[in-house]
């Protein structure tokens, strides 16, 4: 017989989270009015390949997954929120979840579609009018009718935080890339920015993560490279810094939460940040002589006035 020693506070942790579950499924196995709390999509009658999935919705698991995800989402969004940001879009806004997960600091949420026609529905726009209501203080909402995967109606480096909660899984159901909105945000995002994630571990067999450390960068301030045009040998930098992700837990459908930076000299080549460095070098050279003929022009004054004083006297 084979004993294994267990530390007090991790046996402790372990019986909580043990507690937690049991809890939480007992509660969803006798209440059916959870269902009220669930997206909008999974209160829909069951037809054809989503009679299972709702099957299992009324066992308790996806609604564990569901529940779980949507308490680390706001908390992820709400303490990993820059101060100084004033601009947050949403990947794939389906809800009004979003006015209340992001601080009131933010002073304009814009809005992006999970539709393949990239309009944002009605019942969409009624709920996050509700939540603005309800939320006083909150930001101001522009409503987008873009797609998640191509914001074409969002500028270059012209947003301050891009959050994507549970939408890339919707993403690749409704025939959008999923791969593509996080190349959007970081297109739409500005250097230093961040992008604030919450989604299934792998999509269609492939890793969110490591995706997203794959993406190419563009050289900044140029248009992609096409077929006929030679491209340069210089490496640019990375798009994203990882700061950090962690694997949720307590959930049946595995995913991971984390926050990516926009990289200052994202695009950017050595050439160019030595370009950079010189002209910020000549930037300086032009100050200090600005700085020392201002001061020759007050030590001039000052002789003439020592001078008149003194003609005076």
């Amino acid at each position: 017989m084979i004993f294994i020693s267990i530390d007090r506070k991790l046996r402790r942790k372990m019986k909580l989270k043990f507690m937690f579950s049991l809890a939480l499924f007992g509660f969803l196995d006798q209440c059916s009015e959870c269902l009220a709390f669930a997206p909008a999509h999974l209160n829909q009658p069951a037809t054809g390949s989503r009679q299972q999935n709702n099957m299992r919705l009324f066992m308790g698991l996806d609604m564990v997954t569901y529940l779980r995800t949507e308490w680390v989402s706001a908390a992820l969004v709400t303490n990993q929120t820059p101060r100084e940001a004033d601009v947050c879009l949403q990947l794939g806004t389906a809800d009004g979840r979003a006015v209340t997960f992001i601080p009131k600091t933010i002073r304009e949420l814009i809005t992006s579609s999970l539709e393949a026609d990239g309009e944002l529905p009605i019942s969409t726009r009624r709920q996050l009018k509700q939540q603005k209501e309800r939320r006083s203080g909150s930001a101001t909402i522009t409503y987008v009718d873009q797609r998640a995967d191509d914001l074409k109606e969002t500028p270059d480096e012209s947003v301050d935080v891009v959050i994507s909660l549970q939408a890339a899984a919707k993403m690749a159901e409704n025939g959008l890339s999923w791969k593509k909105s996080i190349e959007e945000a970081a297109r739409v995002l500005k250097p230093g920015g961040r992008f604030l994630f919450c989604e299934q571990t792998t999509i269609d067999g492939e890793s969110y993560l490591e995706y997203m450390a794959t993406i190419q960068p563009t050289k900044r301030g140029e248009a992609p490279a096409s077929d006929d045009e030679e491209e340069s040998d210089e490496e640019l930098y990375p798009v994203f810094e990882l700061v950090g992700y962690d694997d949720v837990d307590l959930v049946i459908e595995p995913h991971i939460a984390g926050v990516v930076v926009k990289a200052e000299l994202a695009g950017m080549t050595e050439t160019d940040l030595e370009k950079m460095e010189a002209e910020k070098e000549k930037q300086r050279l032009a100050d200090l002589s600005i700085e020392a003929y201002e001061r020759g022009i007050k030590k001039r004054k000052r002789k003439k006035k020592k001078a008149k004083t003194a003609a005076e006297e």
